[in-house]
């Protein structure tokens, strides 16, 4: 794409595959109703934001949300049911990354929280014999380390000021409209993949 230099790319729904209604049928099968006015692609409570910019720790989110479920749920049970979402990473989709990193300086921005990033971190690795996903970017942002979150344009003029980045040279590929949004409000060039498209489908 002519005049872009940099691309930051999403993670989820992007690299990884995920499935938001596994999550919410696993919760339901542990007897929590209504999970999704708790998470969903578009909508976040308080706990799991918190989660998401670290302002809490894993297990600090474990008790919480017995407490707001009222249910006597083990760390393990939620721990396994938070991560049913997360899926497979493509090995095209990987290969693709490596090919265009030859063109562009690649960057990743996840919203994610650590029980999630040790799962997929770990997932990644035993997939791609020992490699680790980070190595495929310059640098790879998580809104748990980073203390804010997408779709905030802050948090995409944090990557862009500590990177040295030009918003006019830089493209951002998601596919939620809010962190599309809140990316363009930071003055980025993006584009919004929306299935049954993915990256094998986008002329870079």
């Amino acid at each position: 794409m002519k005049h872009i230099k940099n691309i930051i790319f999403d993670l989820g729904g992007v690299l990884l595959d995920i499935d938001f209604s596994a999550t919410q049928k696993a919760f339901e099968n542990l007897g929590v109703e209504n999970f999704h006015s708790f998470y969903t692609q578009h909508h976040v409570d308080d706990l799991f934001e918190k989660l998401e910019m670290g302002a809490i720790s894993p297990d600090v989110f474990y008790e919480q949300l017995r407490v707001k479920t009222k249910l006597p749920l083990s760390d393990a049970e939620i721990m396994k049911a938070w991560n049913a979402m997360l899926l497979n990473f493509s090995e095209a989709k990987m290969n693709w990354l490596y090919n265009i990193s030859k063109s562009y300086n690649l960057y990743l921005f996840s919203n994610t929280n650590k029980i999630h990033h040790d799962y997929f971190y770990s997932l990644f690795k035993s997939n791609f014999n020992g490699k680790e996903l980070d190595s495929y970017f310059i640098k790879a942002w998580y809104s748990h380390e980073m203390g804010i979150r997408k779709p905030h344009a802050t948090a995409f003029s944090t990557i862009l000021k500590a990177e040295r980045l030009h918003p006019s040279e830089t493209l951002f590929i998601d596919d939620t409209i809010g962190n599309i949004e809140g990316a363009k409000e930071a003055g980025l060039h993006t584009f919004h993949l929306k299935a049954p498209k993915t990256l094998l489908d986008l002329p870079l």
